[in-house]
């Protein structure tokens, strides 16, 4: 009998788990986009697209088309998406993992300042700079809309809705990005203070490189924690061999 898999994606890694078992025999592949983005990148297998209307309506959409388990790689910040699918596991009887890519850690060189907030991130940015690179997403800009007297270089796959601050200059562009790409985008801009999420993964990392050889600060937005009981593996790998297809 064939097995299917649920895939809630959005990410590099949702789309890799999903090539490698659509290669694989007898594993039907389901992705779920939530539709954020308008073009989002190719994904192999079966594509579905929206909400599943909570924990209790994605547990219904498991048991109504027999999924044999199901993978959360959905972003590090979806906090909200993942803490529904532990819920759903629970309630279906339909086993879950979550894949999610380990956070990026300071080296030597690097000026980091950690906060638990985008609300902390702003409260910070006055006392380290006026010109920010602001790399958060395009859904996050509204808690830095009070700020004035900062000069924000918005970097985002594409263009955020307000509010957001006033004066804010807009970059469209998708990783991965290269710390020659990101040096140059630095200086060209005479940015003093980087401001990100801890989201991990290679694809973005170029800037704290970048960030570190130019000696500019960055505020890195530390990730929520998993749900409590949240079974987790660190990469596409992790997952298969959790799926038995390893």
């Amino acid at each position: 009998m064939s097995r299917h898999v649920l895939i809630l994606g959005g990410t590099t890694e949702a789309r890799e788990l999903a090539a490698a078992l659509t290669a694989r025999a007898r594993v039907r592949v389901t992705t779920s986009l939530a539709g954020r983005v308008a073009r989002p990148g190719a994904v192999d297998g079966d594509v579905r697209i929206g909400g599943f209307g909570g924990a209790e309506g994605l547990a219904e959409w498991l048991r109504a088309h027999d999924v044999s388990a199901f993978v959360d790689a959905t972003h590090p910040f979806a906090e909200a998406i993942t803490a529904n699918a532990v819920r759903a596991a629970a309630l279906s009887g339909v086993p879950a993992v979550v894949l999610r890519r380990p956070g990026w850690r300071p080296g030597p060189g690097d000026d980091w300042h950690a906060v638990a907030s985008l609300e902390a991130a702003a409260e910070l940015l006055p006392r380290l700079g006026r010109r920010v690179f602001l790399t958060t997403g395009r859904l996050g800009l509204a808690a830095f809309a009070r700020l004035t007297e900062q000069h924000f270089v918005v970097r985002s796959v594409e263009p955020p809705e307000p509010p957001m601050p006033p004066d804010v200059e807009l970059v469209l562009a998708r990783g991965p990005f290269t710390v020659d790409g990101e040096s140059a985008l630095l200086r060209e801009h005479r940015i003093d203070v980087i401001v990100t999420k801890d989201s991990g993964g290679a694809a973005t990392a170029a800037k704290l490189t970048a960030a570190r050889e130019l000696g500019v600060p960055v505020v890195v937005v530390r990730r929520p924690p998993l749900p409590r009981g949240a079974a987790a593996v660190p990469d596409v790998p992790g997952a298969l061999a959790w799926l038995g297809a390893g």
